[in-house]
């Protein structure tokens, strides 16, 4: 979009608001409101914010930071009335230079490689969502439909807020393809477009706060915790992910074993090797790893497979320019902008060392035993969060991607969670000890 163009539908529509959003490390939507009688200070790059303020960005004697507008991602803001409106911005540092710390820089620097290497990559996501009644206390009874995979059930208040969510991202640009009832009550999903990785990763960020304020406006709580009760199957982000190269699908090859390309090959090995330690990132979260557990049709197996939901990268039957592969662990309590560039950088590296992954397996993984999956030379993923930090820590890949400073301060934002973890007392705890030791 042009500024004209901008300015041009700011009179039209009456906006009153611009709403600057930005991302820090720990994934959280931020956001600095200028009235529009600013907009050509917004426009000029000149608004700032205090950078030592947001995790990571700055210190305290360098705290002056700028939010540069891409223009590209405004849009209205419906559930406000059209009186405002966003846009995703780049975090500057006083030079003119961009924050190293800022997730969307560290998506970009990624997406950068890959064009150097001539392709484009594209991302589709599969966010998995809870709405409960309540305040999010006491969750077992607050249920607000009995719903499992696909039901179609009378219109319940959660069907009519994933309708009015559904209608409010069609508003704001996306093209969503499907949504429906996922397998645990309560639980929902909405599938929207690929687009380009970038794209999709502000996507993701515009979509959780749109699914939690829809949920809010009809007195109800989203949650995109990945395991908010136990007992049932929490909820996933499956992330599908494609090269493109020359305008061309780059993992389709008709003539290859599958219809799929060798760049397919050395980018699906890439990504296998370098699985468990992205996993910090991906499931960046304690409550992570109480969904990545067997039982739950978790992708906890370090494997690919055609079609075969049991592994944790799959590859959907469509191809020619469809085809693409699954990567099932990610969770929505992600930062989209550093998951995304952990995957993306692991399958780069793959190509970059002409990688060879293992044989697909396609029976299910979930009925092998240990022997088998030892025999198959199949590993699991990390089991809870210090597992994963500790993984992530030996890998290069990960350290360099997200860059050492914003590593360091990733590290220590998730050691300082599980310390935190480790000392609560749980409601387990009291059931299990209170009345027994």
């Amino acid at each position: 979009m042009k500024e004209e163009e901008l300015l041009k539908i700011i009179k039209e529509k009456n906006v009153k608001i611009v709403r600057l959003q930005f991302t820090d490390l720990d994934g959280t939507l931020k956001q600095v409101s200028v009235p529009t009688s600013d907009i050509n200070r917004v426009l000029d790059n000149k608004v700032m914010f205090d950078g030592s303020s947001v995790e990571g960005f700055a210190r305290i004697n360098e705290s002056d930071m700028y939010l540069k507008p891409d223009l590209s991602t405004f849009t209205l803001i419906p559930w406000e009335d059209s009186k405002a409106a966003r846009i995703i911005c780049d975090v500057m540092e006083p030079d003119g230079s961009n924050c190293k710390e800022s997730p969307r820089y560290i998506l970009k620097k990624v997406v950068d490689q890959a064009r150097q290497m001539g392709f484009d990559a594209h991302a589709g996501p599969e966010p998995e969502f809870f709405i409960f009644e309540g305040d999010g206390l006491n969750l077992k009874n607050a249920f607000v439909d009995s719903g499992s995979y696909f039901d179609m059930l009378p219109l319940s208040r959660s069907e009519l807020a994933r309708r009015e969510i559904v209608q409010t991202l069609e508003e704001m640009g996306f093209q969503v393809e499907a949504d429906h009832h996922e397998v645990s009550p309560s639980q929902h999903e909405i599938d929207f477009r690929y687009a380009d990785i970038l794209t999709t990763a502000d996507r993701v960020q515009t979509f959780k706060l749109a699914v939690k304020t829809i949920a809010i406006k009809n007195g109800l709580r989203a949650t995109f915790m990945p395991k908010p009760i136990e007992g049932i199957n929490g909820s996933g982000m499956h992330v599908h992910v494609s090269l493109f190269k020359d305008g061309q699908n780059a993992f389709y090859d008709p003539s290859g074993e599958y219809q799929l390309s060798e760049t397919f090959t050395h980018f699906v090995a890439g990504l296998l090797e370098h699985s468990r330690a992205i996993t910090a990132i991906t499931n960046p979260t304690v409550n992570s790893y109480k969904r990545l557990v067997p039982g739950y049709e978790a992708p906890v197996n370090v494997a690919w497979a055609v079609s075969n939901r049991s592994a944790l990268v799959r590859i959907p039957q469509a191809r020619g320019e469809r085809t693409r592969l699954e990567y099932r662990s990610p969770d929505s309590s992600c930062n989209a902008y550093l998951a995304f560039a952990v995957i993306l950088a692991s399958g780069l590296d793959g190509l970059k060392r002409n990688l060879m992954p293992p044989k697909p397996i396609n029976q299910n993984i979930f009925k092998m035993s240990d022997s088998e999956k030892t025999e198959n030379k199949i590993k699991s993923l990390p089991s809870n969060l210090i597992e994963a930090l500790e993984l992530s820590k030996k890998d290069k890949l990960v350290v360099e991607t997200l860059g050492e400073k914003a590593f360091e301060i990733f590290l220590r934002m998730k050691e300082t969670e599980w310390k935190k973890f480790s000392t609560a007392v749980t409601d387990w705890e009291i059931r299990e000890y209170f009345e027994n030791v």
